[in-house]
């Protein structure tokens, strides 16, 4: 019924910048939450930064000062301004979005596909 859609992944040098998108589509009558996520296969998704439906923020250690996620609410979309990358960052990120059904009033937790960020020494 939601679907979210990311986009902006790639291979950079270390210092260099992305920019992730998050599009989310489909029954949504609001947005909570959104937030963006990292993994290496194998391992624990971890928390990369989290942003609510009023613009607060949240961010792991690691990313502050160099990371900065903020979101459309008229287009249901979240984004990861991620500058000064470092080797370390190589993860698949992924975004997830808790979601209000039109169909049932109801909030559920939702995961768009990962999109790879290789950033190179």
């Amino acid at each position: 019924q939601v679907q979210l859609v990311e986009s902006g992944g790639g291979l950079v040098q270390a210092g260099g910048s992305l920019r992730l998108s998050c599009a989310a589509s489909g029954s949504i009558l609001s947005i909570n939450d959104m937030g963006w996520y990292r993994q290496v296969p194998g391992n624990q998704r971890e928390l990369v930064a989290t942003i609510t439906s009023g613009g607060r923020t949240n961010y792991a250690n690691s990313v502050k000062g160099r990371f900065t996620i903020s979101r459309d609410n008229a287009k249901n979309t979240v984004y990861l301004q991620m500058n000064s990358l470092k080797p370390e960052d190589t993860f698949v990120y992924y975004c997830k979005a808790i979601v209000v059904l039109t169909t049932t009033h109801l909030s559920y937790q939702y995961w768009g596909q990962g999109t790879q960020v290789t950033v190179s020494s």
